[in-house]
């Protein structure tokens, strides 16, 4: 530790270098604290980075009320530690490191060069001038009998004692990056419930497409399209037809409810409009019309405009029958189900869902069965759609553990 700290400080432990436990860390700096941070990958941040790829979606700029709805069940929850760091702060707080940023047209906000790699070595410099010490290629191994941490180093294994320790290991997906789950184990072993982690904002399978599809259009995107599961309102965008089933950012706007009705009935069917512009009405008279010797792909492309992954999906998935009707062609265009079976496998996905219920939490984010112990960011019992939510609710809920860490600390001298 730098001297920049009485000797009489508290000194915690934080376990994980992704959003949440940088930001707690710095937060607890800021707030006197020595802090350790240890992470088992050979540099933090690395999820962050690779989000960041394509094009570092930091917020969302649409208003707190639908901001808050997008994680469902746990909006209330979520709701709380938005009021630590919600997106206006966070953008305020990532133009204070320095990093300018814009709303994209969909809402969407991004760092002006679009990276995660500048925002990311500003924090860095500004948690080192703070006197944060990250210990990278240290990988927390739980608890020794005497209730210190156990942590594996280059050096050999370490117990670690803090006054208060922060768990911040992320879910289960893209274990390449640290975020592998091992931690479930460990905290079962102490007795906290955990909710089992599922794959979120993933892709999902169906029972198996022809070989013809799959071989010719495996990769191909379906662009202004929408989809819907059961009665909810349709949602625009583009998905990619895979070699399994369907992935893209549409698929992931419905993750949660498709994951759920498949855990519920074995499978999910969706129903996909391939021209949501065009009323029902207007596509069955264009199809009514007289075909004559035209086949019927130069029909379906003259008149409808569908022609590649389109036409072949709707030739794969509706009734023989329809091509010999035009009603009934039409209605198979503006809702063709495409039948879901399973989700990808957990470290395909881009986050997950389940982890430790606020429940075994008090409301400062501290374990209830494991006084000084506190958790934070994508291990917690959450989900949301990709958007820039994801990464809101780690930032914030790293923050809204710091400050109860902060509250918790002085009663424990």
């Amino acid at each position: 530790m730098t001297d920049s700290h009485p000797a009489f400080a508290p000194r915690v432990a934080i376990i994980g270098g992704g959003p949440a436990g940088l930001m707690a860390a710095e937060v607890l700096a800021q707030g006197g604290v020595q802090v350790d941070l240890y992470d088992g990958m050979p540099s933090v941040g690395r999820k962050f980075l690779l989000a960041g790829v394509g094009g570092m979606n930091i917020t969302h700029s649409e208003a707190k009320p639908a901001f808050v709805a997008r994680y469902g069940m746990r909006q209330a929850e979520v709701a709380e530690l938005l009021d630590a760091l919600d997106a206006d702060a966070l953008r305020a707080w990532i133009h204070d490191l320095g990093i300018d940023t814009f709303v994209g047209t969909s809402g969407r906000v991004f760092p002006t060069d679009m990276k995660a790699a500048p925002l990311l070595r500003a924090w860095l410099k500004r948690l080192r001038e703070l006197g944060v010490q990250i210990h990278t290629r240290h990988r927390w191994l739980g608890w020794n009998s005497e209730g210190a941490l156990r942590i594996a180093s280059p050096a050999g294994e370490q117990t670690v004692t803090a006054d208060a320790t922060l768990l911040a290991l992320g879910g289960a997906s893209w274990a390449r990056l640290g975020s592998d789950g091992a931690w479930v184990s460990l905290l079962q072993a102490r007795g906290v419930s955990i909710a089992p982690l599922q794959a979120s904002n993933c892709g999902f399978d169906v029972s198996a497409w022809s070989l013809f599809l799959r071989d010719k259009f495996a990769g191909a995107p379906l662009k202004n399209v929408s989809l819907n599961l059961a009665s909810e309102t349709p949602r625009l965008g583009e998905f990619v037809l895979t070699a399994s089933g369907i992935e893209g950012s549409l698929v992931y706007a419905l993750s949660a409810d498709i994951r759920e009705t498949i855990n519920q009935h074995g499978s999910a069917t969706v129903h996909l409009d391939l021209l949501p512009q065009t009323p029902l009405a207007k596509l069955q008279a264009a199809l009514s019309k007289p075909r004559g010797s035209q086949s019927m792909a130069k029909h379906l492309h003259r008149q409808a405009g569908i022609d590649g992954v389109k036409a072949a999906l709707l030739r794969e998935l509706a009734n023989a029958a329809a091509f010999n009707d035009p009603v009934l062609l039409a209605n198979a265009i503006k809702a063709l189900p495409i039948t879901l079976v399973r989700p990808r496998p957990l470290d395909e996905a881009i986050s997950t869902a389940g982890g430790v219920p606020f429940e075994q939490l008090d409301e400062q984010l501290m374990l209830k069965a494991l006084p000084g112990t506190f958790c934070a960011g994508e291990m917690l019992d959450w989900e949301a759609p990709t958007g820039g939510y994801l990464l809101t609710a780690c930032f914030a809920s790293g923050r809204s553990a710091a400050q109860g860490m902060l509250n918790w600390l002085p009663h424990t001298r």
